[in-house]
């Protein structure tokens, strides 16, 4: 191999790790909590009265779950019926009971 193939080999070989390098944080997008837009049993976490964690929610959209969701999202998400996400708990469609 020629001198100058090796150097364009290091080169792009360099080149590749910083690339790598510097996307990854860009790649790794931050999340929000959103309220009220799980579908029932699809929560990430403690979704309030009546529920303990992950999954535990008792109906679509329930107000008191969240789900995490990309940043900037939430409140822009189309619902069903005009509903919206929200950054906090709201208290619309709670379990009955």
């Amino acid at each position: 191999m020629s001198h100058s193939m090796k150097t364009l080999a290091i080169a792009s070989s360099l080149a590749a790790a910083l690339t790598a390098h510097f996307a990854a944080p860009a790649a790794a997008q931050e999340n929000e909590k959103c309220f009220g837009v799980s579908l029932a049993g699809q929560n990430d976490c403690a979704a309030g009265p009546g529920t303990t964690c992950a999954g535990t929610s008792k109906v679509d959209y329930q107000g008191n779950a969240w789900k995490m969701v990309p940043a900037g999202t939430c409140t822009t998400m189309e619902l069903p019926d005009g509903r919206m996400g929200s950054l906090e708990a709201l208290d619309r469609d709670l379990p009955q009971g």
